[in-house]
């Protein structure tokens, strides 16, 4: 079976630590079991390699966060890269075509999909192989991972199953989507199950259904044609409208830690950077990037969460508001990792006839490279810490802890790190945050499929 990681998200619901080049996956908020800071991306991924099953994944992911997924994961991990963001069923779709068309797989193959971030115990990776299986030998259309509820949740969908089930999957009958209390307590009365977005198909099934929709099936021809995709989801596209649908139930551990409250529960320690709480407040956390300190006195079952994308306050029931509050900023995102390093947004200002000014720290892994263009009317970079070299206008210069270099604008550079650099840049000009995101999307501009094999 092949699998299909789906990595997307607009970064929304764990604001101001995620944005759109870091959204939640890749927050490193949990304690690996070497009590070591892990991203959910990283603890999946790892779930995958102990199951055998990480040779068999390739992760559909947007242009913005190519780079994360190289940074946390390593450079040889097979994607493909969506042209646009759109929903699930576009990018499910480009994966598949992907397989059948570029790697030749056979139509019979399962095609197992998962999203990137869910918080389960190792079996559960176990449990999904099981999907093939079932496929195959009940002839559905799809086979769905259902997960056993613990309580009566009115924030997952659940999947309820017919009345002719048996056997070790049941038979869909229909979904219900976030029911109220009551009628999640009845709907595991009848042994529904929720439904944790985990499915499989076989390839040919999806290949067929695309040509019904007249929808490219070669790779090449749908990357062109990708932004006349309607952005919708797979559910709405394929699983609402299946006549054939079997669940697999899962009785193990399974969280979603889509907002503070939830993923506060699985942190280890209630605060992470700078900042103490008193020993009076129960139940609170603090999630520190900046290097300012944090004190929380006298409140309880509340989040304080700070980045330079900006400062959260919040109840933590109330923390799934968010999203609703943080769609109109648009200076970000102001806190990057890329393949090189990471760059931090210290200052930006814009003034009222256009000409901006920004301040960043920029941090240069050693032995990695970091190329650009000078931006604005000019560049002033000063070396913080470490040793490296500045090639500029076909000229090598030794760099090293206290060096200022001014870069005219429009000229192309490239710092080497000999060993781990920081940096400061000021630019001024107009246009420097819109460039700024534009260079972060460069590197995968014309490249749309990151393989191990390539």
């Amino acid at each position: 079976m092949r699998m299909v990681l789906l990595s997307g998200g607009s970064g929304k619901r764990l604001w101001p630590l995620s944005n759109d080049a870091r959204s939640k996956q890749f927050l490193k908020v949990l304690k690996n079991e070497n009590g070591k800071m892990e991203s959910m991306v990283q603890r999946v991924w790892r779930q995958l390699k102990k199951a055998n099953l990480a040779d068999d994944v390739i992760v559909t992911t947007s242009r913005s966060q190519v780079e994360m997924l190289h940074t946390q994961l390593g450079s040889n991990i097979p994607m493909v890269v969506e042209p646009e963001r759109k929903d699930t069923f576009p990018a499910i779709a480009l994966a598949a075509v992907y397989l059948y068309s570029v790697e030749g797989c056979s139509l019979d193959e399962a095609i197992g999909v998962l999203p990137v971030d869910p918080f389960v115990e190792d079996h559960f990776f176990e449990t999904i192989t099981e999907l093939e299986r079932a496929l195959h030998e009940s002839g559905a259309d799809l086979a769905l991972l259902g997960v056993t509820p613990t309580y009566p949740s009115e924030k997952y969908g659940y999947i309820v199953p017919g009345s002719d089930t048996s056997g070790d999957f049941i038979n869909v009958s229909k979904f219900c989507e976030k029911p109220n209390e009551t009628a999640a307590k009845k709907l595991i009365h009848q042994r529904a199950l929720w439904n944790c977005g985990v499915f499989s198909f076989r390839l040919g099934y999806m290949i067929q259904l695309l040509k019904r929709k007249n929808i490219p099936v070669q790779y090449d021809d749908l990357l062109k044609h990708y932004g006349q995709l309607q952005s919708n989801s797979f559910d709405y596209e394929v699983v609402e409208k299946a006549s054939n649908i079997i669940a697999i139930p899962y009785s193990g551990y399974w969280k979603d830690l889509g907002t503070w409250n939830t993923l506060t529960d699985e942190m280890e320690t209630p605060v992470i950077g700078k900042g103490v709480i008193s020993n009076d407040v129960m139940n609170s956390c603090i999630v520190n990037e900046l290097e300012i300190p944090i004190i929380l006195i006298g409140v309880e079952d509340t989040v304080v969460v700070a980045s330079p994308d900006g400062l959260l306050v919040t109840d933590k029931k109330s923390s799934h508001k968010i999203k609703e509050y943080v769609s109109h900023f648009q200076d970000g995102p102001m806190y990057e990792e890329y393949g090189w390093g990471w760059s931090r947004v210290l200052e930006y200002s814009k003034r009222k006839e256009g000409t901006e000014t920004l301040i960043e720290k920029v941090y240069l892994t050693a032995g990695r490279n970091l190329h650009d263009q000078g931006q604005g009317e000019r560049e002033v970079w000063t070396v913080t810490e470490g040793e490296g070299t500045l090639f500029l206008n076909d000229e090598i210069s030794k760099v090293c802890t206290g060096t200022t270099l001014t870069i005219p604008a429009g000229k192309t550079y490239s710092w080497k790190a000999g060993s781990n650099m920081e940096l400061i840049v000021i630019r001024s000009g107009e246009h420097l945050m819109e460039y700024r995101r534009e260079n972060r999307l460069y590197a995968v501009k014309k490249k749309q499929v990151y393989s191990k094999y390539s």
